[in-house]
């Protein structure tokens, strides 16, 4: 198995904190951001940030599903981590200053991906995938802590 990584950013006009509040508010922020591709969400526990245990599935594409149940860590000020009890998906925001008014915003998630042929095919068109979609996800952020 071949370790698969996709990572998105984008420069968000508004500074770094209410960034980063706008990203670990599972409870009232986040449902908000997410595009088609995520569906079911629900809070189980917690909802802002450290401690929260939050579930959705993600269609990446039409044929592949993943339930996902995302245990929040924050390691670190200004980095927020999602780590998925039913699969080795971990995805990482970094949200870290961009000159005056402005974030940097980074998303990086990386699994174990499959091995052989589809493997191969996993590890060539899922990051490009997964990118689209945070990049929307990203979008939705931006327009929700612009001012």
């Amino acid at each position: 198995m071949a370790q698969v990584e996709a990572t998105t950013e984008r420069i968000v006009a508004a500074d770094a904190e209410t960034v980063f509040d706008a990203v670990a508010d599972y409870e009232n922020t986040r449902a908000k951001l997410l595009p088609e591709h995520f569906s079911e969400y629900e809070v189980r526990e917690g909802g802002d940030g450290e401690g929260t245990l939050v579930h959705w599935k993600l269609q990446a594409t039409s044929k592949r599903v993943r339930d996902c149940l995302l245990e929040v860590t924050e390691p670190k000020d200004g980095e927020l981590v999602e780590k998925d009890r039913n699969s080795s998906m971990v995805t990482t925001w970094t949200v870290t200053p961009a000159g005056e008014g402005k974030s940097r915003v980074v998303v990086r998630t990386v699994w174990n991906g499959a091995g052989g042929i589809g493997g191969f095919f996993e590890k060539t068109f899922a990051p490009k995938g997964l990118g689209r979609i945070y990049d929307a996800v990203l979008a939705n952020l931006a327009a929700n802590v612009e001012k």
